[in-house]
């Protein structure tokens, strides 16, 4: 094992508030150097400009400007912008602050350019303060789409405009066949001491990740255990659709279905205490569950369960607590 006695090379594979949470609950532990693999299968473009959703939440939320009451946008924010162009007979479903539009505007510019996406967003994370290595897993264009009784919406659409309402059908990422990895996601996944797959939505924010070609495999080859946290509490999502999601399309809606779903992959599952009467099911998959209060309403219980996950880790592997 590389860590050394004061740090702990953490690579969270994270999307969505669920992620995004994690991320600050472990940026926030001085022996943690932290480096994240978001999702950016939910980007977007609107009115000309490339809007990446769960990339920027992590970043607002590692760089605290994010708006805690929402969990996603700036905070002290204001829509004159988006006024403007509802008056001139735009679709303003989207829901894009003006400080907002600043990063949007910026990010555009520099695609325009020629950059790379993985540089534009480290680029940003530095500018806006944030110690956090913040990672694209590909800097190819992969998009969520969703099939609905209506037929197929993109994720913002569905998640967005129609507020998860429709059942959902069926499930695609486009792009994700030619989809390459990046070398900074791969380097983090090799480098890691520890890797951590968030509590976000397996379906949408996690496996958008997974399948991008040689990022499973990068994880299963790293000598780093692979841990994952469960986003659902007593068959309930916090934040967002997977429970809904998992229901419509035949799989169990709770800890035992994440189990599932990440069973072969993940070492460990962390648990909410609510679920601790599906350990030994979990267990029968050869999932390690461990069960501690993973709800995070507040920066005090993120650093906690961060805090209690490097715990654990650190007696798995035979080196003091810090």
């Amino acid at each position: 094992m590389s860590m050394s006695a004061d740090r702990v090379n953490v690579t969270l594979i994270a999307g969505g508030v669920g992620g995004a949470k994690m991320a600050e609950g472990l940026a926030a532990l001085d022996n943690v150097a932290l480096s994240v693999i978001g999702n950016v299968a939910d980007d977007d473009e609107f009115h000309g400009l490339w809007v990446s959703p769960d990339i920027d939440t992590m970043t607002y939320t590692l760089a605290g400007l994010i708006d805690r009451d929402q969990g996603w946008g700036v905070a002290d924010e204001a829509t004159r912008a988006l006024s403007v162009l509802d008056r001139l007979g735009h679709d303003t479903w989207m829901t894009l602050g003006d400080k907002d539009l600043g990063l949007h505007i910026h990010r555009t510019a520099r695609l325009r350019a020629g950059d790379r996406p993985s540089a534009i967003a480290a680029g940003v994370a530095a500018r806006f303060g944030v110690r956090a290595r913040i990672l694209l897993p590909t800097d190819d264009r992969v998009q969520t789409r969703v099939r609905t009784d209506a037929g197929w919406l993109s994720f913002q659409e569905y998640f967005v405009r129609e507020r998860c309402t429709p059942d959902v059908r069926e499930l695609a990422y486009d792009g994700i066949e030619a989809a390459r990895p990046t070398p900074e996601a791969l380097a983090a996944i090799g480098d890691a001491d520890l890797l951590l797959i968030a509590p976000s939505n397996p379906l949408v924010s996690i496996a958008p990740i997974l399948k991008i070609g040689g990022i499973e495999d990068a994880l299963r080859q790293s000598a780093a255990p692979v841990w994952a946290v469960s986003p659902l509490i007593a068959g309930k999502v916090v934040k967002g659709p997977a429970d809904r999601m998992m229901t419509a399309l035949g799989q169990r809606a709770d800890a035992l279905g994440i189990a599932q779903t990440y069973a072969g992959l993940a070492e460990v599952l962390v648990i909410d205490t609510a679920d601790a009467a599906l350990a030994g099911d979990i267990a029968a998959l050869g999932v390690t569950p461990v069960c501690r209060d993973i709800l995070m309403p507040d920066l005090a219980a993120k650093r906690r369960l961060a805090g209690e996950i490097l715990d654990h880790f650190a007696r798995t592997r035979g080196v003091p607590a810090a």
